[in-house]
């Protein structure tokens, strides 16, 4: 068996390259269309996606734009690729959101219209839903990162302040064809959720969402709050032609094989894990203790595979820096204590965790004393949420740059036999 944290590594890389746009989105195209193909689409994945378009389709007449992340384009050459901010909106991203709802409007009847949706198009593609301003959208976007609200209830609050999520982007595409390709970086791969749902119907459109405005803060902006406590777009009764090209689940997969070739037995936890990072961390360090003393669910050597989103909840005090897979990894390692033989690895598929430059990082038996030993208390920088820095200080961040894809996060616990 390779050595722990070169196993973990091979693992993460095997999920990352499980949803790479270039290896799978050609399989998932409709017929070529006998006329125009009009691109849109927003997403931390969506330049390698429409790169990936371009080389499948080289003989259909393709245009249009696509929004991803600063530092995530890559080049094209009849699809143009714009940039934006993220996790927080900017003036670029709602510029970018204009010209896609242009391009999906000009779309005629016996046209393709291809949407090529991934994880962060929420952001990206920003156009806020009037009288919201750019501004107040930004205020509001900022309050959902640090309220601790749980995804769902998130993209039920993007949706209903925006023009284009919840269906939007469909609307505006009527009545061409489109046919949406999409990379799912949320539990249980609901359309609605990845990117806030822009080509499918809002299914909480009609719904009260006063419940959540206590949880955003005293300083929601009015024109948020009445919207929130207005109903939504109206809906109309549509059936999209919506196809997964990655899952978080099929990572999950990919990961697990590469762990039965090195002969590691995979216990796969499914691909919905929520809630606070750091509880995460602590409960998955009682699995993995489960694992060492009693063979359960599986025995040694065996690797714990989770995905889903975690939360990061900031208390008043201004936190560190971190993320929420360093900050599960920290929970972990403390949880732990030094316990022998067990190794970890959480990571954000997408290379970037958080808002940080790294990945995520690698824990092992030796995490704490190294930490002490370099004058840090790992129990205060968890208080904190300064994980980032401790991982930093040891050099166990785990970098690999922008991955051009985005499955969510993976975690992988490593239990070896106990000696």
């Amino acid at each position: 068996m390779a050595e722990p944290r070169a196993l973990l590594r091979a693992l993460f890389d095997a999920a990352v390259a499980a949803a790479d746009p270039a290896k799978v989105l050609a399989g998932y195209l409709p017929e070529k269309p006998a006329g125009r193909c009009l691109v849109v689409g927003a997403g931390k994945s969506a330049a390698a996606m429409a790169r990936a378009v371009e080389a499948a389709w080289p003989d259909v007449d393709l245009s249009g734009v696509v929004v991803t992340r600063y530092g995530h384009a890559v080049p094209t050459t009849r699809i143009a690729v714009r940039e934006a901010a993220h996790p927080t909106p900017d003036a670029a991203g709602e510029a970018a959101a204009r010209e896609i709802m242009e391009v999906a409007a000009s779309a005629r009847e016996g046209d393709l219209v291809l949407a090529l949706i991934s994880g962060g198009g929420s952001a990206l593609m920003t156009l806020p839903r009037e009288p919201l301003t750019l501004e107040e959208k930004i205020a509001v976007n900022k309050l959902l990162l640090k309220s601790g609200l749980a995804i769902d209830d998130m993209n039920r609050v993007r949706r209903r302040l925006s023009r284009v999520k919840g269906g939007g982007l469909a609307r505006a595409a009527a009545p061409a064809r489109l046919v949406t390709l999409a990379i799912s970086d949320v539990p249980g791969d609901d359309p609605e959720a990845i990117a806030s749902g822009p080509t499918v119907p809002d299914p909480t459109a009609a719904e009260d969402l006063s419940h959540l405005i206590a949880r955003l803060g005293p300083d929601l902006p009015q024109a948020a709050r009445r919207l929130l406590e207005a109903p939504g777009e109206p809906q109309e009764d549509f059936t999209p032609d919506y196809r997964l090209i990655a899952t978080p689940q099929a990572s999950l997969e990919a990961a697990a094989e590469a762990a039965r070739a090195a002969g590691v037995a995979p216990v796969l936890l499914g691909d919905a894990l929520e809630g606070e990072a750091r509880e995460a961390g602590t409960l998955m360090a009682g699995i993995a203790r489960a694992v060492a003393d009693h063979a359960t669910p599986a025995p040694a050597p065996a690797v714990l595979l989770s995905g889903g989103e975690t939360t990061v909840t900031i208390g008043a005090e201004p936190p560190g820096r971190g993320g929420r897979n360093t900050e599960f990894l920290l929970a972990l390692a403390v949880a732990l204590d030094g316990r022998a033989g067990i190794h970890a690895l959480a990571g954000d598929t997408d290379g970037i965790d958080g808002t940080e430059d790294a990945a995520g990082a690698l824990v092992g038996p030796d995490t704490l004393a190294r930490a002490r030993a370099a004058g840090l208390d790992p129990r205060k920088v968890l208080a904190g949420h300064d994980s980032y820095s401790l991982f930093e200080a040891l050099g166990d961040l785990v970098k690999t740059g922008p991955t051009l894809t985005n499955v969510n996060d993976f975690r992988a616990v490593l239990v070896l036999p106990q000696r």
